[in-house]
């Protein structure tokens, strides 16, 4: 794969706080991928994020859908999104942003922010919308407008659909790899890193499933139980951080260290929170048969290598949590309507064609899954650009 397209760094005159912009490649001149906020945020960690957005986008390629991928792109701000001047930043990065976004990055929400705080700062940058560079390519703008908005107003059980829809993609991937390898749902003991949007959902889906969620990071701390966790009572009891009001938790629960969910006795792990958590050293603590990315790049490259050598299969970022940014396209260009019941089969079917693809090439290539994923993109890029065009 080529280098970035564009590779930009603001510095905020007010604070001095970086921000920036990587567009990895376009099609038909317009690039997707979200805004994240998070302290330490580096262009290096951007860029590869914008690649990763570039695979996303290729591997959900359908020559008969109405949804024609995008390139990749990201935009990060290094800043605590807690910071009482992280608003006022976000506005400024966005109005210096404005060209880009007028043209050709579509972006939302990502690590540290929400749609409802990105959809406002883009209101007072003067921006109409955080994905209008792709208004263009629509057939018929008014109407696909209204869908996508009808559909952020679909809620299921109080939660929003908007935040439901990666979840059910990480669950669906868990389940397509569960029922590859011959393992029943039940009993299946699954630890989730991170209970926010991603791992919320992810959580909620999988214990429908019959699966057991037997541990939950956040912020606080690792809560446990072997026998299994009241998903449901811990999802009512979340911040809008993810983090979880310990007087909710039931006597036979326990509270331990925030890195404990690395080694409870669980199948399956979902990391969904931040990237870069499983590392070189703490990856010899891990027991489970099957990591899956929800979060973006949660694994190292020497941690994945090294788990591996011992039988452990990483399920990658760019599969497993491309749901999300699949839906919102998907429901904008018309493949789908503003239904939830739609959107989740839509997503699982899709969801599941991909992991299952994935893997049956690892298992003919004799690699892991990831490098799987980038053969397959390595073979749709040159056909999606021979159709479409980088720049329209």
């Amino acid at each position: 794969m080529t280098a970035p397209l564009l590779s930009l760094t603001w510095t905020d005159h007010v604070t001095g706080r970086q921000g920036f912009l990587v567009v990895d490649r376009l099609v038909r001149g317009v690039s997707s991928g979200g805004l994240r906020m998070r302290p330490g945020c580096t262009l290096d960690e951007v860029a590869g994020l914008a690649r990763g957005m570039t695979m996303k986008e290729a591997l959900h390629y359908n020559p008969e859908g109405r949804y024609v991928p995008l390139g990749g792109a990201k935009g990060g701000i290094d800043c605590d999104p807690q910071d009482p001047a992280a608003y006022s930043i976000l506005v400024r990065y966005l109005r210096a942003m404005r060209p880009y976004i007028e043209r050709f990055w579509t972006t939302g929400e990502d690590l540290g922010l929400t749609q409802d705080l990105v959809d406002r700062a883009v209101e007072e940058a003067g921006l109409v919308s955080s994905i209008q560079a792709v208004y263009p390519l629509l057939d018929d703008e008014a109407t696909a407008r209204r869908r996508l908005a009808d559909a952020f107003a679909v809620e299921v059980d109080g939660i929003g659909l908007d935040e439901l829809v990666g979840g059910c993609g990480v669950a669906e991937s868990v389940l397509a790899a569960l029922d590859r390898a011959g393992v029943p749902y039940a009993g299946t003991r699954v630890a989730v890193q991170g209970l926010g949007t991603m791992g919320g959902a992810t959580a909620r889906f999988l214990s429908r499933a019959g699966l057991r969620v037997v541990a939950v990071a956040d912020v606080k701390g690792t809560i446990a139980n072997p026998e299994g966790l009241d998903v449901e009572a811990l999802l009512a009891a979340r911040d809008v951080y993810g983090t979880v009001d310990r007087s909710a938790l039931r006597p036979v629960d326990r509270e331990l260290p925030g890195d404990a969910w690395l080694s409870v006795d669980a199948e399956v792990l979902v990391p969904a929170a931040v990237s870069y958590a499983i590392d070189g050293a703490n990856q010899r603590r891990i027991t489970a048969r099957w990591i899956v990315e929800a979060a973006n790049m949660p694994v190292l490259p020497e941690a994945e290598e090294s788990l591996a050598a011992r039988g452990v299969t990483v399920l990658p970022d760019v599969v497993v949590n491309s749901g999300t940014n699949a839906w919102w396209w998907w429901t904008l260009f018309g493949d789908i309507g503003a239904d939830a019941d739609e959107a989740f089969t839509y997503t699982r079917r899709s969801m599941r064609a991909l992991i299952d693809q994935m893997l049956a090439r690892a298992e003919a290539d004799g690699t892991t899954p990831r490098a799987a994923a980038h053969a397959i993109v390595t073979e749709r890029l040159p056909v999606i650009a021979e159709r479409f065009g980088w720049y329209g």
